[in-house]
């Protein structure tokens, strides 16, 4: 690497003055798995690496630079979007000035030979887009355009021919859909239905409730009017009518009252809503299809008409919907920044059956936010596919999967309960509502009966250490109408700092109800974890594996050949280099999609390296807490990858992607490891 590159990490310079054959490490086997270190063979440890420090003790640090402003950082978007090397998309994919609809009010680059004459030098390998129909969709821009060679004329192909490069992969956002949003007027008639009929909707968002005759008073549907403090006036025609509605509904006025304190304020502004039904009415007023024999009489035509409107709007009874089995499947967890659509095609191909897109945050779905509609994309080789979301109350969470069962294509959507993020948390979502239960049980009813898409959540054991809530809630859960519920063994507060508490678990699937599905999560690191959870308590559906495949996705490999996989350090790098392929084809193999897969190959290297592989450890399997002291591996390559150095991590990507840019620098976005201290609040 050239000495522009910056490169952010825990170590400055490291050197080891000692090989492994003279070291003696301190601890033998059984005293470094008592203080949680992997037992690694004496032959191959090391001393750990001396970090010292370049500047001068009479030096001072280098200043932090200042934030730039919003405005400052735009200006310079769109410098660099005018310089030569960002080439707009329609010029590069077809070769032609002229195919660019904006013409010379493009913010693109339009000079070919400018852009030829400063593109960086193309990168070894085959372009990604070559298995695919068409020629690659980015052209002249690829990094892999030497190899776009037509077998006919030997020139570069540039025409596209319905090329897309997202080949393969769902639920991509329309811009149709994506400007209702924008402006709020995307309609949700089932969730308005579902807190209709919840009652949570306030007496301001239903629909129908009134209109304003000409004296200035509201009148309810024609049969009376309302006085100044919201009460219905009665009138001769409408006394046994409001005492009918007030007969039906009563049963529904305790949990109404429950829940009042939780409703979120109401916007400002309000998006229209259609006017559909989920239960008989009876003049606009919601009624019970068991309380239909304690209504006030009717007229029998006016009766037949009702039941003829119900029949068209019949919602499936809870047994009726699509139910997902997740029995004994290989459940990849969703799992923020890593689990991203090419780590799921890696993981699939190694083995797993169920995947889960990255945690999506309802208000900017709702919203329109493309970069987080990315996080719902499906590849087509994820045959069992389900979308994680994440919000604090009944109606947007109820609008949210309306909203993806209208426009994704997903086979089951999973709530957030659990997410211990800070950010999250503060605003009342994930783990915080785990301490409003009855928030909980609304969010779940209403986003239950908005869909027929099934639905599942992921819970923790509770929010505070000690006080496990969840075995308490579990029972009532199947009558909410969840297909699944997965219980992480770990409170809020616990973070990932001590090992999950399994036993636990097995006490949340023994009391749940038999029709409930429960599932386990936490530290799952190999096949021998999975079977002594599934002997300990066969009622578990299922394990769920979250870090465990961020540090090795053959995992599940292991888990289906039951067998401890001591993969080569060659093995390993073809692993990667199949990322990197996916990689390629989801973000592109121009120069950004290039710096883009880096950026999050990066990112899942600061979880393989606490891998140890089986040959080199004395006790077998390794576990998850287990933190790797420094070692040399059986090869060069294999040293390379246990490094815990950023440096190192840059270099392996270098190998796969070519020389990182001038100025580049890389700090590990997640903290959150088995390692770390918990945060308590």
């Amino acid at each position: 690497m050239g000495d522009d590159t910056a490169i952010v990490s825990n170590t400055d310079d490291v050197s080891v003055d000692e090989s492994p054959a003279t070291f003696q490490y301190p601890l033998n086997a059984e005293e470094m798995v008592a203080k949680s270190i992997a037992p690694v063979k004496r032959d191959f440890l090391c001393p750990p690496p001396v970090r010292t420090c370049n500047r001068d003790d009479n030096s001072k640090a280098p200043l932090m630079d200042e934030k730039k402003s919003k405005r400052q950082l735009k200006r310079e978007r769109l410098q660099e979007q005018k310089s030569a090397l960002h080439i707009c998309p329609a010029v590069a994919k077809s070769g032609n000035v002229d195919s660019c609809v904006y013409k010379e009010k493009c913010r693109y680059s339009h000079d070919m030979e400018s852009f030829k004459s400063q593109k960086p030098d193309d990168l070894d390998g085959l372009c990604p887009f070559l298995s695919s129909q068409g020629p690659c969709p980015y052209g002249i821009a690829c990094r892999y355009a030497a190899t776009h060679k037509d077998d006919e004329t030997g020139e570069v192909a540039t025409v596209i021919i319905n090329g897309d490069k997202r080949n393969g992969e769902l639920n991509v956002l329309k811009k149709d859909v994506q400007k209702l949003l924008w402006k709020n007027k995307m309609k949700f008639p089932k969730a308005d239905d579902a807190l209709n009929l919840l009652g949570l909707l306030k007496q301001g968002k239903k629909k129908n409730v009134g209109d304003i005759d000409s004296d200035g008073q509201v009148v309810i549907n024609g049969n009376g009017d309302v006085d100044g403090k919201g009460c219905c006036r009665e009138t001769p025609d409408s006394v046994n009518e409001v005492n009918c509605t007030a007969e039906v509904l009563e049963e529904d006025k305790p949990y109404e009252a429950d829940v009042a304190d939780e409703l979120r304020p109401p916007k400002k502004t309000k998006s229209s809503i259609d006017e559909t039904c989920s239960e008989p009415l009876i003049d606009g007023e919601i009624l019970h299809e068991k309380d239909t024999d304690k209504s006030c009489k009717q007229s029998e035509p006016d009766f037949e008409i009702i039941m003829e409107d119900n029949d068209k709007c019949l919602k499936l009874h809870p047994r009726e919907k699509k139910l997902i089995d997740f029995k004994e499947k290989l459940y990849l967890a969703p799992l923020t920044t890593v689990g991203n659509l090419p780590f799921r095609r890696l993981c699939k191909a190694l083995g797993a059956d169920i995947t889960c897109g990255e945690m999506a945050m309802c208000t900017n779905l709702l919203q329109g936010q493309a970069s987080e509609w990315a996080l719902l994309r499906r590849h087509s080789s994820e045959d069992l596919f389900g979308v994680q979301i994440c919000g604090a109350f009944p109606d947007t969470v109820a609008k949210t999967v309306e909203l993806i069962e209208q426009h994704c294509t997903v086979d089951f959507i999973d709530i957030n309960m659990g997410c211990p993020i800070d950010v999250v948390v503060n605003k009342g979502a994930g783990s915080a509502l785990l301490t409003k239960p009855m928030r909980m049980k609304s969010v779940v009813e209403a986003s239950c009966r908005a869909v027929e898409t099934p639905v599942t959540i992921k819970v923790r054991t509770g929010y505070f250490e000690g006080k496990n809530r969840i075995d308490s809630l579990i029972s009532d859960m199947g009558n909410w109408g969840v297909n699944a519920v997965t219980v992480h063994g770990r409170t809020r507060q616990q973070r990932y700092s001590k090992p999950a508490d399994w036993e636990y678990v097995y006490q949340c699937v023994r009391t749940a109800p038999s029709t409930l599905q429960v599932l386990g999560n936490g530290d799952v690191f190999s096949y021998l974890d999975w079977n002594i959870h599934k002997s300990n308590c066969p009622e578990l559906s299922t394990c769920m594996i979250a870090r465990g495949a961020l540090v090795k996705p053959w995992i599940f490999t292991e888990i289906k050949e039951q067998r401890h996989w001591d993969i080569s350090s060659g093995e390993r790098l073809d692993i990667l280099r199949d990322y990197v392929r996916f990689g390629l084809q989801h973000w592109g193999s121009d120069s950004k999609g290039v710096e883009t897969t880096r950026h999050f190959l990066l990112e899942w290297l600061s979880y393989t390296f606490r891998y140890v592989p089986v040959g080199l450890l004395e006790v077998i399997p390794q576990k998850i807490n287990w933190r790797p002291p420094s070692y040399f591996g059986r090869d060069e390559l294999e040293t390379l990858m246990a490094s815990e150095s950023a440096a190192d991590w840059i270099r392996i990507s270098e190998m796969l992607l070519g020389k990182v840019p001038s100025g580049f620098t890389f700090s590990p976005k997640h903290k959150s490891n088995a390692y770390d201290r918990a945060e308590n609040g």
